[in-house]
């Protein structure tokens, strides 16, 4: 396994030492950019870090629209969904959106992304059809590397395990093969 971070503008500084990889939030909803993105790609970048980005998914929004507004934003690399909340909207809707929201994202980007949810949020049946992309786990509560893992998934990818002072990760890999999800072109959905 290896090291990594995930942070956003709640963070303005972050020592990137001992972090392998790392991810910061580069857009939410329709039009939401964060304004620390660039800054943390840049220390990402200066520090060697295999860097990515990440999407906090609106479902009451338009899928389309987010799609394009993350991927004009973030650029390449690790490209991911942060999916855990419904906008009030029942879970085939949310799932929906996000299989949408995906399909979108590998036509303009050429990758599949990343899937980062929660077990509970997951287990309600908003990530239904997702589970052939990789998994992200936000469980800070479980040792390092033993999430819990929700239906669709039978595996995860990457374990957010600590939310203190920034998200610790762990991708259950190598560098290699967290690269190469980069990579991992889009299948269509």
């Amino acid at each position: 396994m290896i090291q990594g971070i995930d942070v956003s503008d709640w963070q303005p500084s972050v020592d990137w030492n001992g972090a392998v990889f790392g991810f910061a939030r580069a857009t939410e909803g329709d039009t939401e950019t964060d304004p620390a993105f660039d800054r943390h790609r840049a220390a990402m970048d200066r520090a060697g870090v295999l860097s990515g980005a990440y999407h906090v998914a609106r479902p009451g929004g338009d899928p389309a629209v987010q799609a394009r507004n993350f991927v004009d934003h973030a650029g390449a690399g690790l490209l991911a969904v942060d999916l855990r909340t419904s906008d009030g909207l029942p879970p085939a809707e949310v799932a929906a959106f996000a299989r949408r929201w995906c399909a979108e994202v590998g036509r303009l980007a050429g990758v599949s992304p990343i899937v980062r949810t929660v077990r509970h949020f997951a287990a309600e049946g908003n990530c239904e059809g997702l589970g052939d992309l990789p998994l992200w786990i936000a469980a800070p509560g479980r040792p390092m590397g033993k999430p819990a893992v929700p239906a669709p998934w039978t595996t995860w990818s990457l374990h957010q395990y600590s939310n203190s002072p920034v998200n610790l990760n762990v991708f259950a890999g190598s560098l290699e093969e967290l690269a190469a999800l980069a990579a991992r072109e889009s299948r269509g959905r």
